[in-house]
């Protein structure tokens, strides 16, 4: 494994931008042309994000549209997620060989690893869930944060971190959704949760935990939390040229698009 890493800080970015250059990064690290990357972001707009395998039935399109909320879908799997005030990340490694070679729930106990130690150093305990769900549990709600599954983090058994994986055989990409706060009222509407439940006994947002948090000083803990984790430096960089060419076709012809957003059924 290599003990530098790159780090990309975008900064706010459209939706679509956002999936198109994370799918682009993990292809150029998949290849072995740019080093395991790290990227963190936001969203230039309040944004509604669904899981690769998602049927798009599970979400308000109407009340979407009216609102002005983007929909794209992920390249990774996992549920619907309202992005918004939070700390995105993605996280690109190669998988032929190394500590990442394991299978997806190693990789996601190693990932895990490193966001527990930063929620640490800023003095707010979490477990890491140590089952997976499946049937039932996880068929019962479109929205990602509405249940926990293995290697998630939890605050008070309350989700405070939504992450999904995809995996090639030569390469893996993480994405995951860190809220400062939780919309309740804007995610009941989105995902026809009716009255009566309470978004906020299953998921939390960081500064409802800690209401001072610095967020800046927060990305440099993470930062700082997975080169400890992992043994590694995180090098500040920039996507190649190569990789934002890709980024943008891949925007253009697939995350702007209605046939790969909107799908009904997964591919």
């Amino acid at each position: 494994m290599d003990k530098a890493w790159r780090l990309i800080e975008s900064g706010m970015c459209p939706a679509p931008y956002n999936m198109a250059l994370d799918e682009s990064i993990a292809t150029f690290v998949r290849k072995g042309a740019a080093l395991p990357t790290l990227r963190l972001y936001g969203w230039d707009q309040q944004s509604l994000s669904i899981g690769n395998f998602q049927n798009v039935s599970d979400i308000n399109i109407a009340y979407c549209r009216a609102k002005g909320i983007p929909i794209v879908r992920r390249p990774t799997g996992g549920r619907a997620i309202l992005h918004d005030r939070e700390l995105t990340y993605s996280f690109s490694v190669r998988t032929v060989s190394g500590p990442f070679s394991k299978g997806l729930l190693d990789s996601y106990r190693r990932i895990s690893a490193a966001f527990s130690l930063a929620f640490g150093k800023i003095g707010i305990p979490v477990e890491i869930k140590k089952q997976r769900e499946k049937g039932s549990v996880l068929g019962g709600s479109p929205l990602c944060f509405q249940s926990s599954s293995f290697g998630e983090i939890l605050i008070d058994n309350k989700k405070a971190i939504g992450s999904a994986q995809k995996r090639w055989d030569n390469g893996l990409l993480q994405q995951g959704s860190i809220p400062y706060a939780v919309n309740e009222e804007e995610m009941c509407a989105l995902f026809g949760i009716g009255e009566g439940v309470t978004l906020k006994d299953r998921m939390t947002g960081i500064r409802e935990v800690m209401p001072g948090l610095d967020e800046e000083k927060f990305k440099n803990i993470v930062v700082a939390a997975f080169e400890e984790t992992f043994d590694v430096s995180l090098v500040p960089s920039r996507p190649s040229l190569d990789e934002l060419s890709l980024a943008r076709e891949l925007e253009e012809l697939k995350y702007l698009q209605s046939r790969w957003n909107l799908r009904r059924e997964s591919l």
